[in-house]
């Protein structure tokens, strides 16, 4: 069903920047950020944290209304009542969204890549950063500050700059500096000292955001960025641009290209094609704000955490690390080798050589004969290691569900009537075991809003991508985070087309510029070969 449009509202001035989060700080397991899986702290107790961000409104509920300062959460639909659901409840559905058999292929999607999953996290790192805990009281969106810029302007990667924070960055402060490798246990004879880890300081990560040495395939990824901003270097100084303004013409064509890729291959794989297509097309129709975004909750608290039900238990890595090799490369080794999830052992710190990642088995790229693992369907069905965090921190979609309800997230029902959709019936919610346990516990009409968008995905697109409602609040949220930022593509040049790509090469997917295209720039695919 067609939605109103209401026309989108846009900043008058270049976005000011705000000061990301101490990357000295790490957020608690707890933290608000919607892809993967925190198993890090700040202490015993909230009352040990840093302050910022910590500011619940102690028995107050969610206020009515969006916020206008783009430094903190807001709403999507102010006017709707939050879902009030006993914790009894939640765990109890919670604990039923457990996929039966991690390794069944009927429930792989091989139209999403794995890489895709982690490409996510990165995102998400990208635009959300909060540290708040979840207490056993409501909690007012507008007292939650977001310490990430709600921009996609790669400031995880950048931080705040060459001028303050150097450290980042190679003599001369174009380039971003990198890391060297170890030798590894699993194959002795690929050599050390390869240019393939992050930058590290007695194990720990130098970089923009420390989130993102969470797991090897998202560090790697953040790597593989830190490469495309310097191969743009390297591309401008080739012809000739001037020294001066370098960094900032690379920094803005990494970012643009970004931006590019998300609304060309993550959102087109993940969003129904009609409602990306009616959002980048017509505009936003929900998602309304004056001035600059804000980040609502019910996309990082409940639409993007669709990532966690994609996670899967074990991947093809590389060579060494695959199944039929020394061992696939479980969730529990992905983890064990960071600096942030790790053991903290110097064993697993710096990256060994023989976990320098095969991008061909986590995306479509040419060559090779390697076809790269898919993710798991979009549905409530979520691995087995997710039902155990790390540090004892506890399953985690029941943390989800809770979470929801404690920043005062509407039913999913309340929010598809609100977008003029049929909602979901009982009886299709109430599929599968999962969905057994949904209507035993009394959730079948009004139903938490994560669980009944992953539900939606599996009713309405066999979980090959999100539904409408999940889809409108993804799109909405990332076109709208586009358009509010004076600085971004869409806002400084619409017509804007990628042009950093291997030479001879072209981008794929009939013009569109993909993740593919630039692993391919970047031109280190496959470092320890096969």
């Amino acid at each position: 069903m067609a939605v109103k449009k209401t026309p989108a509202k846009h900043a008058s001035a270049p976005a000011t920047k705000a000061a990301p989060g101490n990357p000295g700080k790490q957020p608690g397991p707890d933290s608000g950020h919607a892809y993967g899986k925190c198993s890090y702290s700040y202490g015993a107790s909230p009352a040990s944290w840093p302050q910022h961000g910590y500011d619940p409104r102690n028995e107050t509920p969610p206020p009515k209304g969006p916020v206008f300062d783009p430094g903190r959460f807001g709403r999507m639909f102010p006017n709707l009542p939050g879902l009030v659901v006993d914790d009894a409840a939640l765990t109890a559905l919670g604990n039923a969204m457990r996929d039966p058999s991690g390794a069944d292929p009927t429930r792989d999607n091989p139209g999403i890549p794995s890489g895709f999953t982690y490409l996510g996290q990165f995102i998400d790192h990208d635009i959300t950063f909060d540290p708040t805990s979840m207490p056993e009281v409501l909690v007012d969106p507008q007292a939650v500050f977001n310490f990430r810029t709600p921009k996609l302007d790669l400031d995880s990667v950048y931080g705040t700059g060459p001028s303050t924070q150097p450290y980042l960055y190679e003599p001369g402060r174009r380039k971003l500096r990198v890391g060297a490798t170890q030798t590894g246990g699993g194959d002795a004879t690929i050599p050390p000292d390869m240019p393939n880890d992050l930058l590290r300081l007695n194990g720990t990560a130098v970089i923009g955001d420390p989130r993102n040495d969470e797991n090897l395939v998202v560090a790697q990824t953040h790597l593989a960025f830190i490469k495309l901003h310097n191969k743009c270097v390297d591309k401008l100084e080739a012809e000739g641009f001037p020294q001066t303004g370098l960094f900032t013409e690379a920094r803005k064509l990494v970012t643009w290209h970004y931006q590019r890729m998300v609304i060309d291959d993550f959102l087109a794989r993940l969003c129904d094609p009609a409602v990306l297509a009616d959002v980048v097309q017509n505009g936003r129709s929900f998602f309304d704000f004056a001035g600059e975004a804000f980040m609502p909750v019910e996309f990082s608290v409940a639409a993007y955490r669709f990532g966690h039900s994609q996670v899967r238990n074990a991947y093809n890595y590389n060579r060494v690390f695959r199944f039929g090799g020394v061992t696939p490369a479980t969730l529990a080794l992905l983890f064990q080798f960071s600096g942030v999830s790790g053991r903290g052992s110097t064993d697993d710190i710096p990256v060994p050589s023989d976990w320098i990642i095969d991008w061909r088995r986590f995306y479509d790229l040419p060559g090779g004969g390697v076809t790269p693992d898919a993710t798991r369907k979009i549905d409530p069905l979520l691995a087995e290691e997710l039902h155990g965090l790390p540090n004892g921190a506890g399953s985690l979609p029941v943390r989800n569900l809770m979470r929801g309800v404690r920043m005062g997230l509407p039913s999913g029902q309340a929010v598809a009537a609100t977008m003029q959709l049929t909602p979901l019936t009982p009886q299709e919610l109430g599929s599968g075991p999962d969905g057994q346990v949904l209507i035993a516990q009394g959730l079948g009409s009004n139903t938490p809003l994560w669980y009944y968008l992953l539900k939606e995905a599996q009713v309405q697109q066999n979980g090959d991508r999100l539904g409408q409602v999940g889809s409108r609040i993804v799109a909405e949220t990332f076109i709208g985070l586009l358009d509010s930022d004076a600085l971004s593509f869409r806002r400084q040049n619409p017509l804007f087309e990628p042009s950093l790509f291997k030479p001879g090469a072209t981008p794929t997917a009939a013009g569109k510029y993909t993740m593919a295209d630039l692993l391919t720039f970047v031109d280190e695919i496959n470092p320890i070969g096969d």
